[in-house]
């Protein structure tokens, strides 16, 4: 099933019932959905006694297949590190899985990319017939960790797909993607769902501060959900006290107590606790964190507008370097303490 907040998204996409493109590419904010969107749309494309609203009826011998992971006509490619998360177990898959084994990386981390041995292995099952005599269906998620190898394997399959093969492609960073990539696909934008739907969503999930979670989510009720059970929370609201006593900020306490961390997960808090002092700097309200907004409104008259911007250009450029392998409690260090120098 889908999401309540999708039913728009799902009634306007029947629109291409007639002309379905080989390639859509759902993008939206990390967070609403689209995975299960994208699987739920697979399941209707292969369902044998379909609605007329395209849903799938959930009774069929290939709805019985694809509820239990082993449909012929369906694969999903994601990255190892979330193919639990993606229940995706099939024969792609377990040839790359495969061939990783032979190369000696027993004890690696689990890749965060698609590999181009994913890619290959899909080619294979696209150059195949359909088992059913109908579509044959692939999810990628999420398309933007196809590194630079596996997504030139894909571009002539994308560009000639064999007859009834319908890619889906998900996405919540589409400029991380290639524009060879996104050029081949039916772009498809998946809405944000409006604020009250998503809180009475959450408040139904047994969340009691759903508007709270919510704003920080940044409006993405599946953040919200998980942000409600984040193990990190009591170190998250301690981070922020720490932003918000400005000038008295602790840099090295901070680098001695999140250097357990992962770098994107701080940086993530800190990014937001910036562009709310941003819009608390230009009269506007703040998104992620409206309770502070006291320590905001301080904070924002404290600092210095040319070290602001010389901060912001450190965050964003430690962004693009956040899943390296780095010394946690060095980067906190001198993150906080460039923050701190703002009100200098």
């Amino acid at each position: 099933m889908i999401y309540p907040w999708q039913a728009d998204d799902w009634n306007r996409l029947q629109q291409l019932r007639g002309h379905w493109p080989h390639a859509l590419l759902l993008h939206g904010q990390a967070g609403i959905g689209k995975l299960r969107f994208a699987q739920h749309l697979a399941q209707g494309l292969l369902c044998e006694a379909q609605q007329a609203n395209g849903e799938p009826c959930g009774a069929c011998v290939a709805c019985n297949w694809f509820a239990q992971g082993n449909h012929p006509d369906y694969r999903i490619v994601v990255p190892e590190a979330l193919a639990a998360e993606a229940g995706a177990g099939n024969a792609a898959e377990e040839k790359a899985d495969k061939a990783d084994a032979d190369e000696g990386k027993k004890t690696r981390a689990p890749s965060k990319e698609i590999k181009i041995e994913q890619v290959r292995g899909l080619l294979d099952f696209v150059g195949v017939g359909s088992h059913r005599g109908g579509a044959r269906v692939v999810v990628l998620y999420p398309a933007e960790a196809l590194n630079i190898a596996a997504a030139n394997a894909l571009l002539k399959t994308l560009e000639e797909p064999p007859a009834g093969v319908v890619f889906l492609m998900v996405s919540a960073r589409v400029d991380r993607l290639l524009p060879t990539i996104i050029s081949r696909c039916r772009q498809w934008p998946m809405s944000l769902p409006a604020q009250q739907a998503a809180t009475q969503w959450l408040t139904a999930q047994g969340i009691a501060e759903a508007p709270a979670l919510l704003a920080e989510a940044g409006g993405a009720p599946l953040t919200a959900l998980a942000l409600a059970s984040d193990e990190n929370r009591a170190l998250r609201d301690w981070t922020l006290k720490q932003l918000a006593a400005g000038s008295e900020c602790d840099a090295f306490a901070c680098g001695e107590a999140l250097q357990k961390l992962p770098v994107p997960l701080v940086l993530g808090w800190l990014q937001r606790w910036m562009y709310d002092l941003l819009v608390q700097r230009t009269a506007g309200a703040p998104r992620y964190f409206p309770q502070a907004s006291a320590a905001l409104t301080r904070c924002a008259s404290q600092a210095d507008a040319g070290a602001f911007a010389r901060f912001m250009r450190t965050v964003t450029r430690q962004r693009a370097v956040e899943n390296h392998p780095l010394n946690a409690r060095l980067v906190f260090e001198e993150l906080f303490l460039g923050y701190r120098e703002l009100f200098a």
